[in-house]
C-alpha cells in the first residue's frame, strides 16, 4: 500500500471540486479541472474552469477552457470561452481562440507570435523557489542606479 511507488504521468488530471477554496499559487505539470474557487495565479499545461468554477488571478497554460468565471489575465496557446463562461480581463493566445455563443468577455484580446509553450515542468516548479529565495533574503528584483540624479 504505502510501499508502492506509482509514477505520476503528465496526462493525469487534478480536480479542485466545488467544495474547495484555494488561496495562493497553483503549479501543475499536468491538467487541472476547477469547479471550486481559486484566488491566485494558476500555471499548468491545461486548465478547465467548469461552470461552478471561479478564478481571481491569472492563468498561464497551453490549453485553457473557461465555462465558469475568470477575473484576470489569460495566457495560452489555445483558449476557449464557453457559452456559460465569463472573462473579466485580457486574453493573450498564440494559436487558437474560440468563443461560443453566449460567452461574456470584458477585456482586450491579443494574438501573440509565440506558439511555443513557455511552460515546462522545470518552469512550473522552479518559479516559486526563486521568488521565495529573493523574499527570504530580503532582496528585490528592482534595481535603482544610485548615481543617477533626478533634476529638481
Amino acid at each position: 500500500m504505502f510501499g508502492d511507488k506509482k509514477k505520476i504521468k503528465d496526462t493525469e488530471r487534478s480536480l479542485i471540486s466545488e467544495t474547495v477554496s484555494v488561496e495562493g499559487t497553483i503549479n501543475s505539470s499536468g491538467a487541472i479541472d476547477i469547479a471550486g474557487l481559486i484566488k491566485g495565479p494558476v500555471f499548468s499545461k491545461e486548465v478547465i474552469v467548469r461552470e461552478t468554477g471561479s478564478i481571481t488571478g491569472s492563468i498561464e497554460a497551453d490549453h485553457v477552457e473557461i465555462h465558469g468565471h475568470m477575473d484576470g489575465k489569460i495566457s495560452g496557446d489555445d483558449v476557449v470561452v464557453g457559452s456559460t463562461g465569463t472573462v473579466k480581463g485580457d486574453i493573450e493566445f498564440g494559436n487558437n481562440l474560440k468563443t461560443e455563443n453566449g460567452a461574456d468577455i470584458d477585456g482586450y484580446i491579443k494574438k501573440t507570435n509565440s506558439t511555443k509553450s513557455k511552460l515546462s515542468a522545470d518552469f512550473l516548479f522552479s518559479k516559486n523557489k526563486e521568488e521565495k529565495k529573493s523574499s527570504e533574503n530580503g532582496s528585490s528584483e528592482t534595481s535603482i542606479n544610485k548615481e543617477s540624479k533626478i533634476p529638481a
